[in-house]
């Protein structure tokens, strides 16, 4: 599944973040729920509108947005006491 079939991006809509198409739930507040402990059953029993595809595609879009994030190393300056 591709995440785009699922999850939409409208400035119009909670300023632009990533939502559940035909709903107002954004990605972030689905991984939220996830990475709190919440299963995806009980997700989709409190969020009865959302299905397991729209999870899924949560899911995908967070990974794709952590694949394509860029870590730049910064130089660390010299101390001039010569301790840390």
């Amino acid at each position: 599944m591709r995440w785009e079939e699922r999850i939409m991006l409208d400035p119009d809509v909670l300023v632009g973040k990533p939502i559940v198409k035909g709903t107002r739930i954004s990605v972030e507040f689905v991984i939220e729920l996830l990475g709190r402990g919440w299963t995806t059953d009980q997700v989709l029993d409190e969020y009865d509108h959302l299905k397991p595809e729209d999870i899924q595609a949560c899911l995908a879009y967070a990974s794709d947005v952590l694949k394509s994030e860029r870590v730049f190393l910064l130089p660390i300056p010299a101390s001039s006491s010569g301790s840390p």
